[in-house]
């Protein structure tokens, strides 16, 4: 929800379905649903107690009113999810006067609602969506296909709506699905207990602690509980550039996202969502490394074709707007080895991988072995040519590497002895053929000089040390080339290379930015890292929310929001400045 009070992007009943609500990205077409002071007010927002339940209070002249928003959480609602939006307004003082809009427009703006109904309580079905609406106050119908209210709350009164997705043929029979004010009165305490539930499992101390905590919480919010899918981000086609070409779909579950996710919500305490993740790749991949892609629908889907939606504005006139994403079918190497480090990084938390599970796991390793020496799309899923990405190679080598001490720690079949020769191969390819020797640092790929911030990841998955001379120069290249000298965030890369094909600009990518911060404060270099780690920090919305990116020169966020990778690599750096300030202060130089 917006600072205004409006929900201009909604989703149901998963975060890759056509939109209910879309204003965001064709404010004539899309749809929201406003609620809102009629009165000029002031607005200050929260999220409450460790919760995805938000908080808005609105300051008039004549009163105060606070504004809850949420999706009705419950335990068993993995396997019954309610799929209800609920919104509160309380009155805390004197009298403040409402303005209720609801203007559903289903399939990203395509289809007009038809409504039914009369009251406090309609149905909007159109397509393959349905919303039940239900209010305390009457609606009154705005056109064929709007709903509005005016109203004023005064204190200690409570005003609820509740809008819930149905098919549309389970909404024949009005009564049937009603949720009366006590009941959703009671869904909303329970809503905040099954969050204070999940928080209190969380571990994380010190001052970074709340922003830890924070972070943990969005990733959660990406996680579709009935799959263990985790998407990259629940929004679709907001520019890396206002204005430029750079618009895609992330409302879908990445490999290297998602690993990424669940190892760091393990790190701090919450490793259900590890397992529930590791099973559904490995359904969806049906087992078989040859059958892995590097993402799938929610639900396991392949098929995520790319379409423009010719039909909308886009954020801002940004254009065009799509749905899928054409890189699904792409080669990225990295996916074998995130896999296979997140079964390592699991078993070293007590959480062995299952015996089904090990076939999978030595398929991804063969496959490593097998495919290290093609040519991939990398990390950034570049849409041009193809190249032999340094960070690809070293992700063959984490597969090789942890697929090696897997057999070893858990004493089951593996040829480790050919696996173990194939890793080193690499690491010799690697350090030759993605070094450069004159400036002495790792570069983007094989005979490519240039830079990457995906090299930042080196020390991260043991590839190199932190403080190793090597990745010491190839931090304060990135640091001085990608960064400004230290004065900005980093870009992944120099777009000028032409790596990826694309023409226009980006912003700076917010999670290469804390990836820097990560890796010097695990050097020892903690003036810098607090530096580097502020400046990505000061990105956030009021609500502590990251997106993708972040433009310099205009000072504000581009890309997908809120967006998982951002978040987590936010959460990791935290906990290495957070580790490294507890340690005696030193620090490594180049050499």
């Amino acid at each position: 929800m917006g600072r205004d009070g409006s929900i201009d992007w909604c989703c149901m009943p998963r975060f890759d379905s056509p939109s209910c609500f879309g204003r965001i990205l064709d404010v004539q077409r899309g749809g929201h649903c406003a609620l809102a002071p009629s009165v000029p007010a002031t607005a200050a927002r929260e999220y409450v107690d460790g919760s995805l339940v938000l908080r808005t209070t609105f300051t008039t002249a004549g009163g105060q009113a606070r504004v809850t928003d949420a999706f009705a959480m419950r335990e068993g609602g993995r396997q019954d999810p309610l799929r209800l939006l609920m919104r509160f307004v309380d009155g805390l003082s004197g009298e403040v006067p409402f303005r209720l809009d609801i203007v559903p427009r289903f399939d990203y703006g395509d289809i007009l609602p038809w409504l039914r109904g009369g009251g406090g309580a309609y149905t909007a079905v159109g397509g393959s969506s349905g919303l039940l609406i239900e209010c305390d106050r009457e609606l009154q119908r705005e056109s064929a296909h709007d709903l509005a209210a005016d109203f004023t709350v005064r204190a200690g009164e409570r005003m609820r709506l509740r809008m819930r997705f149905f098919p549309p043929e389970q909404l024949d029979d009005l009564e049937a699905w009603r949720i009366g004010p006590t009941e959703a009165d009671a869904l909303l305490e329970q809503t905040m207990q099954w969050w204070r539930q999940w928080s209190s499992r969380g571990r994380a101390d010190g001052p970074h602690a709340p922003a830890i905590h924070r972070s943990a919480t969005v990733l959660k919010g990406l996680n579709y509980a009935p799959t263990g899918a985790i998407v990259a981000a629940p929004t679709t086609s907001l520019p890396e550039e206002v204005g430029g070409l750079r618009n895609w779909d992330y409302r879908f579950s990445w490999i290297r996202d998602s690993t990424f996710t669940a190892r760091s919500l393990a790190e701090i305490g919450h490793d259900g969502e590890s397992e529930g993740f590791r099973r559904f790749i490995q359904r969806s991949a049906a087992g078989s490394a040859l059958d892995l892609q590097i993402m799938y629908g929610v639900g396991g889907e392949r098929r995520l074709t790319e379409v423009s939606l010719t039909a909308l504005d886009g954020y801002r006139g940004s254009r065009p707007v799509r749905i899928g994403n054409g890189a699904a079918d792409q080669l990225q190497l990295d996916m074998y080895g995130e896999l296979v480090m997140l079964a390592w990084e699991d078993l070293s938390h007590g959480h062995p991988p299952a015996v089904d599970y090990w076939p999978f796991l030595v398929s991804l390793v063969d496959a490593a072995a097998e495919r290290a020496d093609e040519p991939d799309r990398g990390l950034w899923e570049i849409r041009g040519e193809p190249r032999h990405f340094v960070h690809s190679k070293a992700m063959c080598w984490v597969a090789l590497d942890r697929g090696v001490a897997l057999a070893r720690a858990l004493g089951w079949p593996a040829p480790v002895d050919r696996w173990a020769a194939r890793a080193g191969g690499i690491r010799a390819a690697i350090e030759t053929r993605g070094y450069d020797t004159a400036r002495g640092v790792f570069t983007q790929a094989f005979d490519h000089p240039a830079l990457d911030a995906a090299l930042l990841l080196l020390p991260i998955f043991g590839f190199v040390e932190y403080t190793d001379p090597r990745m010491v120069r190839t931090a304060d290249a990135i640091r001085d080339e990608l960064g400004a000298g230290g004065r900005g965030l980093v870009r992944r890369y120099l777009p000028e290379t032409g790596v990826d094909g694309l023409q226009g600009g980006e912003g700076a990518f917010i999670a290469c930015t804390f990836w820097l911060a990560e890796c010097l404060a695990r050097q020892g270099r903690l003036a810098e890292a607090r530096a580097t780690f502020d400046r990505a920090a000061a990105t956030c919305n009021d609500l502590g929310l990251f997106a993708e990116e972040w433009d310099e020169r205009a000072g504000t966020m581009v890309g997908n929001f809120p967006q998982g990778l951002t978040h987590l690599s936010h959460m990791a750096a935290a906990v290495a400045l957070a580790e490294a300030e507890g340690k005696a202060p030193g620090g490594v130089a180049a050499t």
